[in-house]
């Protein structure tokens, strides 16, 4: 069994004899103070129920409970599974200055204890990439060659101290010599990352820099110390502490010569120095140097994936915490015996309850194992579920977030899958980050399928197409993932092809519309110009016909007075005939007149008023005289007023 974070087992020093120590006290204090307020003769009596066994019980329930949770925060791991991982790179030498200068105290704790701490960090840093490391003084020897051990790296700098090499001073020619033997022959990057204070005895390192340049070497070179320089603790013989003293007997205080290695640095293709303060320093090496670099394929390695055992601890905590809060501090009262017939069941109901948690706190915590049991019965949701809780405690885990990715496509929860896929590709193992594009690609297809959105749905292929193409970098001998890129990227033409000729018929109809709305425009005002003319047409006519009918009422009044003035003659003539008939023949008027004389007397008419007789006789002697009247014109005939 191993612990994943072991140094937060130094919790058990503290949390639980503090919460002893505290509990003590206020056991103590609790005591002191009921002396105070409760009357000695009466104190027996109000404690005589209460327990101390049961309270040390409770406490040491509470206790171990404590003890549980910094074990589960540990993170305990037992058995394991092998896995094969291919590893991409750069090969690194790292070259530590080992001299007495190293023991200077001007950066804490000492130089050479900086410089281990640094290619450490660097380690850690760069997982993927081969390590060596260069022990060098007076003369310097390969300390671990080129390897991807990250245990075997660890070891040989934990080793190194001033006097692993006998030979004092310091040479950073032959310390650059050695780390060029140290690379093999092949078309992968060489680095080489000196550190030391820069006191070299040596006067070949410019030289031997400008050979590696020219061989193909990039070095990039760390100043431990500072320029003010710090004298140099030994112990003498007695074991007492002194200094190192040159041959006149004066101390000698070490600097740093950062001119020296700035010179080193750039007599090689993209080198460059940096001064060793504070704790990003090889965050800044990697970043502005090392991951730069594109990377090659190293050989395989496996690797142990220990299997976390956290919930067993936690389980146990929580159900010591249960426990503590079942038993009561007062002792139980003595009962009656039970009849016959009676059932106890007090007694075991508290167990039965602590029992039932307790084989539930292991299935509700859940396992990797019974998600994968879950997804290959065919329950999807379930193992999504199960992967969801475990992703809560170790969100980090990129095989988790793949898995879950897989369950939620098989349950068509396409939109969750990309999100966990897309997590999954942060991992360093690329045959699992191919996998992860590759499905990914997948989700984003259906995602597109499913949306009828054309422009959503050409993002969505686009981005399927993309990461096919991720995927077939990763691995150009995947013949599903180029077959589908090519699907894809067919769909995808087909879609534009589509948009396209949609595109063109919504502008003919436009076109079309446009062209229509032109000629109704035209029509509206070819009929209001229709309109117009036949108003003016009916304010002609209607002005001719008002002149008609003035006309014709001037026509008839004309008429009549002609016919009044022909009566008015015709009287005048009447009148005439009657006196010049009166004169020729009066004795036949005598007569007449006196037959008619009987009538007269019974009749009598209005003066100048005609007889019957005499208007006959007037109309017998016009009958040759008569006259049409004028006839009125069928054209002329009148016309009602119209009401507009």
């Amino acid at each position: 069994m191993q612990f994943a974070d072991r140094n937060i087992l130094a919790l058990l020093l503290v949390f639980p004899p503090a919460l002893i120590a505290f509990y003590w006290w206020s056991w103590r204090k609790r005591q002191v103070l009921m002396t105070q307020f409760i009357q000695a003769r009466l104190l027996p009596g109000l404690v005589a129920g209460i327990s101390t066994t049961r309270q040390k019980l409770k406490l040491a329930c509470l206790v171990l409970s404590i003890v549980c949770l910094i074990v589960a925060l540990a993170r305990p791991q037992w058995g394991f599974t092998w896995e094969e991982v291919k590893v991409r790179g750069v090969d690194i030498v790292v070259a530590i200055d080992t001299s007495k200068s190293m023991l200077a105290a001007d950066i804490a704790p000492n130089r050479l204890e900086r410089a281990k701490l640094a290619a450490l960090d660097l380690m850690q840093l760069a997982k993927a990439d081969r390590l060596g490391l260069v022990a060098f003084a007076g003369s310097a020897f390969l300390q671990c060659p080129l390897t991807i051990d990250d245990t075997a790296f660890r070891q040989s700098v934990e080793a190194l101290n001033v006097n692993i090499i006998p030979e004092g001073g310091t040479a950073l020619g032959e310390a650059i010599d050695t780390a060029q033997t140290a690379f093999k022959e092949g078309d992968n990057h060489r680095i080489l990352i000196l550190m030391s204070d820069g006191e070299d005895q040596d006067t070949g390192a410019l030289e031997a820099a400008r050979k590696a340049g020219e061989a193909g070497m990039r070095i990039y070179t760390i100043g431990i110390g500072t320029a003010e320089g710090e004298l140099l603790p030994i112990k003498d013989a007695q074991g007492h502490d002194d200094y190192i003293r040159d041959e006149q007997g004066n101390v000698v205080k070490s600097h740093l010569n950062e001119r020296l290695l700035q010179q080193i640095a750039s007599a090689t293709p993209e080198g460059f120095y940096l001064p060793l303060r504070g704790a990003k320093t090889m965050d800044t090496l990697y970043a502005e140097g090392l991951a730069k670099l594109p990377k090659s394929e190293h050989q395989q390695k496996l690797v142990k994936n220990y299997e976390e055992r956290y919930y067993w601890p936690l389980g146990f905590a929580i159900l010591l915490l249960i426990i503590e809060m079942l038993i009561p501090e007062r002792k139980r009262e003595p009962k009656p015996a039970p009849s016959a017939g009676t059932v106890r069941g007090a007694s075991w109901q508290a167990a039965a309850v602590i029992a039932l948690f307790a084989l539930a706190v292991p299935a509700a915590l859940g396992s990797p194992s019974s998600a994968l049991r879950e997804y290959k019965t065919g329950k999807y949701d379930q193992a999504l579920k199960e992967y969801e809780r475990l992703l809560e405690k170790n969100s980090d885990d990129p095989r988790l977030h793949f898995n879950a990715g897989t369950a939620a496509y098989r349950d068509q929860k396409f939109d969750e899958a990309a999100r966990q896929f897309n997590a999954a590709i942060a991992t360093p193992d690329l045959k699992l980050q191919e996998l992860a594009y590759y499905n990914r690609a997948n989700a984003q297809y259906w995602l597109g399928e499913k949306n009828s959105d054309p422009n959503k749905r050409t993002d969505a292929w686009q981005k399927a197409l993309q990461d096919y193409e991720s995927s077939m970098k990763l691995n150009p001998q995947d013949a599903d993932a180029k077959f589908n890129r090519d699907f894809v990227k067919k769909r995808l033409e087909q879609l534009k092809e589509q948009q396209q000729q949609q595109k063109n018929s919504q502008q003919n109809k436009s076109d079309q519309q446009q062209n229509q709305d032109q000629n109704q425009q035209q029509q509206q005002n070819e009929q209001s110009k229709q309109d117009q003319k036949d108003q003016q047409q009916q304010q002609q006519q209607q002005q001719a016909q008002d002149k008609g009918q003035q006309n014709q009422s001037q026509q008839q009044n004309a008429s009549q007075q002609n016919e009044q003035k022909k009566q008015d003659q015709q009287q005048q003539q009447a009148a005439q005939q009657n006196q010049q008939q009166q004169k020729q023949q009066p004795s036949r008027a005598a007569e007449e007149q006196k037959n008619q004389s009987g009538e007269t007397n019974q009749q009598q008419y209005a003066a100048g008023e005609m007889t019957p007789d005499q208007a006959r006789q007037l109309l017998d002697s016009q009958k040759g005289d008569e006259k049409m009247l004028p006839i009125k014109p069928e054209g002329e005939r009148r016309k009602r007023l119209k009401d507009w």
